[in-house]
């Protein structure tokens, strides 16, 4: 196996543009743990495939190409209301399309199946002591090995029979996970974000808006940890560029700092959108916020550059032409502009959007009694689904997985065991560039 200084430190400078042990706020946090090293490093994930690091069952290359969510992992699913903050109706399904593309499935499935390990792997590491720099956990029981198994079986599971259930008929691509039983490990989530819906108990408290607007004033709130201020010849030039893709005056700009890992290093700006002459109660129901994030290729891409004509779209359109292909009822504001030389997403902040921390899903005692598996089993639903509506003209894709998945699920279960060990010694590597720099000692 090639070291990790030789293998990760050209992707790192390329995606990030400085070298690990930088000091870059973005390697910073992948430090913090294999599991968050995973969520920053698609570009490294993509390009071990390509260099045979890991490979993928030759089976899964042979399915026919879809429309893939890019860095798929169990942070990128969560709850949200279906059309941006236009709509009510609360879902579980994909929630971050930055990285999507036109690819193969397995991708998906194999970097959301080491993620699912690494997730364990980071709250077993925190307990035990071997990941200090993480949160403090508020459960002490965790997942254990073979339950991370079970919950690795039932992803795949359900995501082939989503697929035979859609070859047979049994649901459509307008299907959805919009409701959980009592016990559910995300009843409580679902219940959290069914109270952030536009106007519903915690709206004017917990939703998106509420969280990051001072609805008193109808402008953003003063936190600088999160939040700067733009000059007045920036908020002139922000809002002349974007006003004719929203649907009401912008009220205020401001420049999102600290958002995300694996874009941690991208510019970009919320906008408060609602009545000119927002000022009551009332009017908070017609305001939302429209996020406008500069994209960069996605991650998939400059390994497999030539794998299909539609990803030579700018990054910004494939990204809009994904999620609103991916989606079921996409938001209602998604566009794509260029401007100062670059690509800017143009899409809606959902009111209640609700994501789970590896502590939600691996921690407690629910998580313990298959609640790991239930989450497992809801994301292989969901990703199934947004592979499916890829192509809605035949199920050539689904009858695809149907016919082959019982063969390789054992190999993709020890394919992502092998490769989150692989991921647990890079993480070790880039650990020691980070402290080397912390300690002011010579790079070994």
């Amino acid at each position: 196996m090639t070291a990790p200084a030789t293998r990760m430190s050209a992707v790192m400078r390329r995606v990030d543009g400085v070298a690990p042990g930088s000091g870059l706020a973005k390697h910073q946090k992948m430090a913090i743990s294999p599991f968050y090293m995973l969520r920053g490093s698609a570009g490294q994930f993509y390009q071990d495939l390509a260099d045979a690091v890991i490979e993928l069952p030759a089976a899964l290359t042979l399915w026919p190409t879809t429309l893939v969510q890019g860095d798929c992992h169990v942070a990128n699913f969560g709850f949200f209301s279906e059309q941006g903050s236009h709509g009510d109706c609360i879902v579980f399904a994909p929630n971050d399309f930055d990285d999507a593309c036109y690819g193969h499935a397995g991708w998906d499935l194999l970097r959301y199946a080491t993620s699912l390990v690494l997730a364990a792997d980071h709250c077993q590491g925190v307990l035990s002591g071997d990941y200090p720099q993480a949160e403090a956990l508020s459960e002490r029981v965790c997942a254990d090995d073979a339950e991370v198994t079970a919950a690795l079986t039932a992803f795949f599971d359900a995501y082939e029979h989503t697929c035979e259930r859609l070859v047979n008929g049994h649901i459509d691509y307008d299907h959805a996970l919009d409701h959980f039983s009592k016990g559910h490990l995300l009843r409580k989530a679902f219940k959290k974000a069914r109270r952030r819906r536009c106007g519903a108990k915690d709206f004017a408290r917990k939703s998106s808006l509420a969280k990051a607007v001072d609805l008193a004033q109808m402008r953003f709130q003063s936190r600088p940890e999160r939040f700067e201020r733009l000059s007045e010849d920036d908020q002139i030039a922000v809002a002349a560029a974007f006003s004719p893709y929203v649907d009401d005056a912008i009220l205020d700009v401001v420049r999102r700092l600290d958002a995300g890992t694996g874009s941690h290093n991208m510019q970009r700006y919320y906008l408060l959108v609602g009545p000119a002459a927002a000022s009551t109660e009332r009017d908070w129901l017609l305001c939302h916020i429209v996020e406008v994030k500069q994209q960069r290729p996605a991650a998939p891409l400059h390994a497999f550059p030539a794998l299909h004509p539609g990803n030579r779209l700018n990054p910004a359109h494939l990204t809009a032409v994904c999620q609103r292909r991916m989606q079921r009822a996409p938001d209602l504001i998604v566009d794509e502009v260029a401007w100062r030389g670059a690509h800017w997403l143009v899409r809606s902040r959902h009111h209640a959007r609700v994501g789970l921390d590896p502590e939600d899903l691996v921690c407690g005692k629910r998580a313990v009694a298959g609640g790991l598996s239930d989450y497992a089993h809801a994301c292989g639903i969901s990703l199934a689904l947004a592979h499916g509506r890829g192509d809605r003209r035949s199920q050539q894709f689904e009858q695809a997985v149907v016919a082959c998945m019982a063969k390789v699920r054992e190999s993709l279960i020890d394919l992502s065991l092998e490769y989150a060990r692989q991921l647990v010694s890079d993480w070790h590597w880039l650990r020691q560039q980070e402290t080397t720099r912390t300690q002011g000692l010579p790079e070994l």
